[in-house]
């Protein structure tokens, strides 16, 4: 009997694991010839989110946590799941059902099939602003362009992915991660679930602008160095415009017999390439930071217990 493991990282979902539970409970009770294991991954969570999975655990042997010793963030708690996870495939899914578990019967058939890697697709984003929609439509698109890799669009991490993809995600180490583009990286063979994704089911987003700007910024970077490029792209048009801007002046200077005043051309022309190098500057520094973390060597996550015993993270 073929085992999947359903990864759930939670971080503060006290509100919405009561909800996840009984539906994701009458859904694999339903799936017959299937062994379940659902891998919470506690993010430390400062409420009773670890209380009740332990809870649920009495009830449901089926159920299996990991905690962390204090609050890691979404991609590490996705590396821990992996880590963690015992089923020949991972399905991987939020706490707050605006991905519907009703799809993992249709995940599983796909798998059945021969992918390794069924993505669920949205076709529309209930509960979110039109600013969010954009802006991540937006991202996509840049992110396609610097890379030669195909980006799932409009995609998220519920994902069902064999096993073989997730000996794959366990071998990329980076410190600055991001999953989504690590799905596209690994390659294999991918089939997208078309989906119309719900509104949170309780509780608040743990994502605010800073923190999707702060993941936008790791996805590009992490993804290519083609933004370290842009100096070369940026220099060659502005040289051009150096060269046709000196002479216009001259044959202004020539033609009409006027003055230019040294000091204006000067402030524009510092505060022209001001711009540009800090620009660059500030490309640069982002992949020199990710070289700093990387040095480092540390681990990824440390774990306080796993399915209530304690990890000495020797």
């Amino acid at each position: 009997m073929k085992k999947i493991t359903i990864i759930i990282p939670a971080y503060n979902e006290q509100e919405s694991l009561p909800y996840l539970y009984d539906r994701l409970e009458k859904i694999i009770n339903s799936i017959e010839n299937y062994e379940f294991e659902i891998l919470f991954v506690n993010d430390g969570s400062k409420d009773n989110t670890l209380e009740l999975i332990k809870k649920y655990r009495e009830e449901d042997n089926r159920i299996s946590y990991v905690d962390f010793s204090r609050n890691f963030g979404k991609e590490t708690a996705m590396i821990a799941g992996l880590d963690y996870a015992s089923g020949d495939a991972v399905i991987f899914m939020d706490a707050d059902l605006q991905d519907p578990p009703e799809l993992i019967t249709e995940m599983i058939k796909y798998w059945e099939e021969g992918y390794d890697d069924v993505y669920a697709q949205r076709k529309s984003r209930k509960g979110e602003t039109w600013l969010k929609k954009l802006t991540s439509k937006m991202y996509y698109k840049v992110l396609q362009a610097l890379t030669p890799v195909e980006i799932q669009k409009d995609t998220g991490d519920f994902r069902l992915l064999d096993r073989r993809c997730v000996n794959a995600l366990k071998k990329l180490r980076e410190t600055d991660r991001n999953s989504k583009s690590m799905f596209s990286w690994i390659g294999y063979n991918k089939k997208a679930l078309l989906y119309d994704r719900d509104a949170r089911i309780a509780g608040k987003t743990k994502w605010n602008y800073k923190k999707l700007v702060n993941l936008a910024i790791d996805g590009i970077t992490s993804f290519t160095t083609s933004p370290l490029r842009i100096s070369t792209y940026i220099a060659i048009p502005t040289f051009l415009l150096l060269i046709i801007y000196f002479i216009y002046v001259i044959i202004k200077c020539i033609r009409f017999n006027i003055a230019i005043q040294a000091f204006q051309a000067t402030i524009l022309l510092i505060l022209f390439f001001s711009g540009i190098q800090i620009l660059l500057f500030g490309i640069i520094g982002e992949y020199l930071g990710r070289i700093f973390n990387a040095s480092k060597n540390r681990p990824l996550y440390l774990v306080n217990e796993y399915n209530g015993e304690k990890e000495n993270n020797e």
